[in-house]
């Protein structure tokens, strides 16, 4: 009896422990969880963020993560520019991701403010606002909702400064922040990456900044300097877990420009947000592995209009090229690229242009993490492609 007793409750332990989603073994030597406090992609010294934003000793930094980061960019916009407001839904307390936390105490609540549970209406609101000549931020609360907004972005923010012609105006300075993206068990509503979606309308920008720094730079630009709407995307897995330097004050990065993170001759490895991560751990991995390889990484930063110049000049280089990027396959960014890459640098391919992306299909709870690009999915591309 007393060992029934005791087979019983070791079946109901493993039971109870056991886990029901996907997630990487401890022991992994491929698809092992990114450690963002080792990774290159951030700059954890201030050394490193100094130079790669061309800054003097004198220049103040900060250690930030990306949500900060944000808020710092709005916080700087607004301070600079009064005209500058934000709303959305629950932005007032600092919104579900606290992004724009203290804001409104600073500010007051005419220029912070809550708005109601209308995605159509905060869109139609924010172009409102910006035709009147105000620089407004519109935040969706996740990108998953932005689909009834999707009329007043397409037919009437992207097409506004076309119509209005030769009489200057625009409605510039609108930005609509979104959280996007995968983390893990956001499942049907809050998993999604629409930015092929918006990539297809002329007359509006979608950017997806890969760090704290970049949010920052590409933030302000996007409300300070830009004369038409933007999509500004946030992938919401690296709020939290990405951290680096940043520089305390305001500064510009281009919403047209991608980045060479990393400069190699044999292959070029095409992203943009969280997954780029992805690629650089896959990139570290394989090149251990084959001595004498060098990886290019790019970060496409800006998704429409894209920088078709320095990925076509690194493919026309290295004569292989692997997309990467979390939305589904069909009709992508990648699709768009590999497309691309095949006009502008076909007789220099060795290889096709390999993509991995998300499955087509939609995010399922417990499967959410098999449904997205992971490090040995991006390792195995790469090296078909080098092998092709």
């Amino acid at each position: 009896m007393r060992t029934t007793n005791l087979r019983l409750a070791s079946l109901l332990l493993q039971k109870t422990t056991s886990r029901s989603y996907a997630s990487q073994a401890t022991t992994a030597r491929i698809n092992r969880k990114v450690d963002y406090e080792k990774t290159p992609v951030l700059y954890k010294t201030e050394k490193a963020a100094r130079t790669a934003y061309g800054l003097g000793s004198e220049s103040s930094l900060e250690w930030q993560n990306y949500t900060q980061a944000v808020c710092s960019a709005m916080h700087h916009a607004m301070k600079v520019d009064d005209s500058v407001v934000l709303f959305g839904e629950d932005v007032a307390f600092g919104g579900v991701f606290r992004c724009s936390k203290g804001l409104a105490d600073e500010f007051g609540t005419a220029r912070v403010f809550n708005t109601p549970l209308t995605e159509q209406g905060i869109a139609g609101f924010g172009i409102g606002c910006a035709a009147a000549g105000m620089k407004p931020i519109a935040e969706i609360q996740f990108a998953d909702y932005v689909f009834p907004a999707f009329d007043q972005i397409v037919n009437e923010a992207a097409k506004f400064r076309y119509r209005e012609g030769a009489t200057g105006q625009h409605c510039g300075g609108l930005v609509l922040r979104m959280p996007c993206g995968s983390v893990g068990h956001g499942a049907l509503y809050h998993s999604q990456s629409p930015e092929a979606l918006f990539a297809h309308v002329p007359g509006v920008r979608v950017v997806m900044p890969r760090s704290p720094s970049q949010a920052k730079g590409m933030l302000i630009s996007s409300i300070l300097q830009c004369n038409d709407p933007v999509i500004f995307m946030e992938p919401k897995t690296l709020y939290r877990a990405a951290e680096e330097f940043v520089p305390r004050d305001g500064f510009n990065l281009p919403l047209d420009k991608a980045e060479v993170l990393k400069e190699g001759k044999d292959l070029t490895v095409i992203s943009y947000g969280q997954p780029l991560y992805l690629c650089s751990e896959a990139t570290q991995t394989l090149e251990k592995e084959m001595k004498g390889l060098s990886v290019e990484l790019i970060d496409l930063r800006a998704i429409y209009p894209w920088d078709r110049e320095t990925v076509l000049k690194s493919v026309n280089k290295t004569g292989r090229a692997v997309v990467v990027h979390e939305s589904m396959l069909n009709a992508g960014v990648g699709a768009e690229m590999a497309a691309s890459i095949q006009e502008g640098a076909f007789l220099r391919l060795e290889a096709p242009v390999a993509r991995v992306a998300g499955w087509d299909v939609h995010a399922g709870l417990i499967f959410e993490k098999y449904n997205v690009p992971d490090i040995v999915r991006i390792y195995d591309a790469m090296k078909r492609t080098l092998n092709y």
